[in-house]
């Protein structure tokens, strides 16, 4: 094959990769996650492929402007649109409440204590539109009772959308530290709850043909000082002796300091968040899957498109709590002195 013939080939292969990249990229326009991994593997496809600067380069560019091009930002109208919210006390959904009542919603705002201070101020600035609802979604007697009051509120309009916003992050601790009934708290609240309100309240999104949006944060319901006391005394209290002397006192201790600085991890501004809330409500073409904030799609897309040990250190490295167990210190130093 002579240089000429070898030189077209480079370019048909690069023109080729453009199309394919350029193909994934505006099926995933709407997901900076998708953007992301779909322009990752166009760049790997067009350096083994290309084999040519300028084609590269070509390629590069018409990548990057499809991975910031803006999603669908065509929205429907408010118009009298219903919307359930869980988790309204506070955090998130509580913004979210304040939010969607401000731009004409009507919203079900589900409280765990309708007489708790989340739940009076809701009502004390918000419009006669929202409703407050008691509601424990762990509660099925709850579940049924928000159900009737909605229902009985949009009757034939239905309810355009519900937000599964309640959930909780527990005691953040190793595997093995934490006892069983947090693990049962966390799937009663964070999942079974929200398999239930969903079904529970599907009916009515049938008839408006409304969307079901579902909240997932790694912090974004933190709890208060008190829950971490109690959390903390029960793991102390449950943990036995020999798994208590293997991580050390000193370890154990400073779980509760990883606590206390949790909230420097975490933007104060929840615009990003309401808006993507927003988007999934009333765009047209709604994004399967959001990730607001700066930044925050990149621990995403290195778990999908990096090994699972680079992930690990990742995280690791972002989230370190700047101790380790007493047991991997002796073995670090037995290690050492072989």
């Amino acid at each position: 094959m002579d240089a000429a013939a070898g030189s077209a080939l480079r370019w048909l292969c690069a023109g080729v990769t453009a199309l394919l990249g350029v193909s994934v990229l505006r099926t995933a326009q709407g997901s900076r996650l998708g953007r992301a991994k779909a322009l990752l593997w166009s760049l790997l496809a067009a350096w083994l492929c290309a084999g040519a600067l300028a084609a590269g380069g070509v390629l590069v560019a018409v990548c990057l402007w499809c991975s910031v091009r803006p999603g669908d930002a065509d929205l429907l109208p408010v118009g009298d649109r219903a919307v359930l919210i869980t988790g309204s006390d506070t955090g998130i959904g509580h913004a979210l409440a304040k939010y969607l009542d401000s731009l004409g919603f009507v919203v079900f705002a589900g409280v765990l204590n309708k007489d708790g201070p989340g739940a009076e101020e809701l009502r004390r600035s918000c419009s006669q539109r929202l409703s407050v609802l008691q509601l424990d979604i762990t509660s099925t007697t709850q579940v049924k009772e928000a159900y009737l009051a909605v229902s009985e509120k949009v009757q034939n309009a239905g309810l355009w959308g519900v937000v599964n916003n309640a959930g909780i992050l527990g005691f953040p601790a190793d595997g093995e530290l934490l006892p069983m009934s947090t693990y049962r708290h966390c799937m009663e609240v964070n999942f079974f709850g929200a398999v239930e309100v969903s079904k529970t309240f599907l009916p009515l999104l049938r008839k408006s043909q409304g969307r079901l949006v579902n909240m997932s944060s790694m912090a974004g319901i933190e709890g208060t000082a008190e829950q971490w006391d109690e959390q903390e005394k029960e793991l102390m209290e449950n943990l036995p002796a020999d798994t208590r002397r293997a991580y050390g006192d000193e370890y154990l201790l400073g779980l509760r300091s990883y606590l206390l600085h949790l909230p420097s991890h975490c933007a104060p501004d929840l615009s990003p968040v309401l808006g993507s809330v927003l988007h999934a409500l009333l765009a047209r073409r709604p994004q399967g899957l959001y990730t607001p904030g700066k930044g925050a799609y990149i621990p995403l897309c290195i778990f999908c498109c990096f090994p699972l040990w680079f992930y690990d250190f990742f995280i690791s490295k972002m989230l370190s709590a700047g101790s380790v167990p007493r047991e991997l210190r002796t073995s670090g130093d037995e290690g050492k002195n072989l």
